[in-house]
């Protein structure tokens, strides 16, 4: 039995070195295209391959440029064709399990490869899928499990997971639970929540991050921490403070918010011939004061007017949601803003999940089946700068005529303004509650966005919206001149390249997340000194 046991061993010692020579083979197949940094990644790859055993499961999560796949999964990461780089990842990484982004995280950081960690793709600037170093980008599409517990009023939601996934499910379960966050289906949850997470029900329950109770986070030493091994430190940072600085996140555990069976949405439009400019004047004095049930929200955009022929006129699309019925709903609109003329054929009585086709733009009747296809093809792909602020003071009306003026500077269609309301619950939560800091005090937040079709237009565009920005200096909040984190903007400035100092990232960090900033750099110090979760605005770690 002695001798059995010796050739068992050995079959097994065997089969195991050959296991290895599998998987090392096909990742060095697939590095054979001539790269930089091609010692570097084979280096990751045969790491990788003592890390992972299954071969075949290796070769389903690994893509190079040799896989005749990865140009069209690097290219379904953003529909923004302003992204673009020189520097492409050597591999892209879609792992199936937790412990292959450990396995990631551990060869990452033994061969200085630095990771970009990506999950809905729709990051303003890009910065979960390039960088201007080698890098492996740790794609998440395979981490959107969704567990509802109607009883405890919870879910537990993969970082991978998009909005519509999330609605969707939520929905499948209880027509009486919903959950709070933004309006596009097809965003991806783990750097949404992480952000903060501004919805249509925002004034009721407040954000994403406001509503989160535990989550599951990989650090750069490749520990599983929850909320309680990671402590309430960092488990503060990652609700606001961007999750990406501290860790890769897993999922999270949510709160469900109760709902009434039925909301109440409409969608009015008034123009500049219909007083628009006085009504948006008067929104402003309103907006954040009135009932917490609701949120009236504005959308700007320029078009021909339909009463003077060639002249373009303004649209002001008065885009709301009710948590209650219509005539409550009436009733208060007719208390705190009569002059919008707002009357019942104007609204549509429906459930939560139906509001959230509804504010997509989807038609009355569509299928909630469409918030399970997270490629949608409403989504065209196009070139898109994207800036906000907050505002604290009503613009003036010559202020707003002023923004009229501008966007007559641009093509038709080719830019929208937001304006989302703040108050009740957002401005019940103090500003270090969480990281996310805009609180009492905001009347709204602007979303700038401009988009345009051809290349050579790119420098037009982007002027125009950085000199609206200039413009609207005098209107909105100082010092700091504040922003909202998830709508990213590298205009507000950038980390050098490497460990950036603290003064540099300081300079963007206050504009996102005030005085938070400077507990989110020790929290980073604390958690990640060697910085090796970063980007262009990550939070820096202090340098001793």
């Amino acid at each position: 039995s002695f001798h059995f046991l010796q050739h068992q061993n050995l079959q097994q010692t065997i089969m195991t070195t050959f296991k290895k020579l599998t998987i090392f083979l096909f990742l060095s197949i697939c590095l054979s295209s001539s790269w930089a940094n091609t010692t570097l990644h084979d280096d990751f790859l045969e790491c990788l391959s003592h890390k992972i055993m299954n071969s075949s499961s290796i070769s389903q999560v690994i893509y190079t440029p040799k896989n005749s796949s990865y140009s069209t999964l690097y290219n379904s990461f953003s529909s923004n064709l302003r992204i673009t780089s020189d520097f492409k990842p050597s591999i892209i990484f879609t792992p199936n399990n937790e412990s292959q982004i450990q396995a990631a995280i551990y060869c990452s950081k033994k061969h200085g490869l630095q990771i970009r960690i990506r999950g809905g793709g729709h990051d303003y600037e890009g910065l979960s899928y390039i960088s201007e170093t080698p890098f492996v980008i740790i794609d998440l599409r395979n981490l959107r499990s969704i567990s509802i517990d109607t009883e405890d009023k919870t879910a537990w939601i993969q970082a991978g997971a998009t909005l519509g996934e999330v609605y969707y499910r939520i929905a499948e379960k209880s027509k009486q639970l919903a959950f709070v966050a933004g309006v596009c289906p097809t965003v991806g949850v783990g750097g949404h929540f992480s952000g903060g997470g501004y919805g249509m029900m925002s004034r009721k329950f407040g954000t994403a991050a406001d509503n989160i109770i535990d989550a599951k986070l990989i650090d750069a030493n490749g520990r599983i921490l929850d909320r309680k091994s990671m402590g309430e430190d960092l488990f503060w940072a990652i609700r606001g403070g961007g999750g990406t600085s501290f860790g890769l996140i897993i999922s999270w555990k949510v709160k469900l918010l109760d709902i009434p069976e039925k909301v109440t949405v409409f969608n009015v439009t008034r123009t500049l011939e219909q007083n628009a400019t006085q009504l948006v004047y008067k929104w402003q004095h309103i907006a954040n004061k009135v009932d917490d049930n609701l949120l009236l929200r504005i959308f700007l955009r320029s078009s021909e007017s339909s009463f003077q022929h060639g002249q373009r006129t303004v649209h002001a699309f008065f885009t709301t949601m009710f948590v209650g019925g219509v005539d409550d709903l009436l009733h208060e609109m007719q208390d705190s803003f009569p002059e919008l003329g707002l009357v019942k054929e104007d609204c549509i009585e429906m459930s939560w999940i139906e509001s959230i086709l509804f504010f997509v733009g989807f038609p009355r009747g569509t299928s909630i089946d469409v918030l399970l296809d997270w490629n949608n093809s409403t989504y065209q792909t196009g070139f898109f700068k994207g800036k906000s602020d907050y505002v604290q003071r009503p613009i003036s009306i010559n202020g707003l005529e002023g923004i009229w003026k501008l966007f007559n500077q641009v093509g038709e269609y080719s830019t929208e303004l937001q304006f989302s309301p703040y108050g009740g619950k957002l401005s019940d939560i103090s500003e270090s509650e969480t990281p996310f800091p805009h609180r009492d005090g905001n009347i709204f937040m602007i979303h700038y966005g401009v988009n345009w079709r051809e290349m050579e237009s790119s420098n037009k565009h982007l002027s125009w919206i950085r000199n609206l920005y200039g413009y609207m200096a005098r209107y909105v909040s100082k010092s700091p001149r504040a922003a909202y984190f998830n709508y990213r903007d590298l205009d507000l400035g950038v980390n050098n390249k490497g460990n950036t100092s603290y003064e540099q990232a300081r300079i963007w960090g206050v504009k996102y997340f005030k005085n938070n900033f400077d507990r989110l750099v020790k929290i980073k110090t604390k958690i990640d000194p060697t910085n090796f979760f970063r980007n262009e605005q990550s939070v820096p770690p202090l340098v001793s």
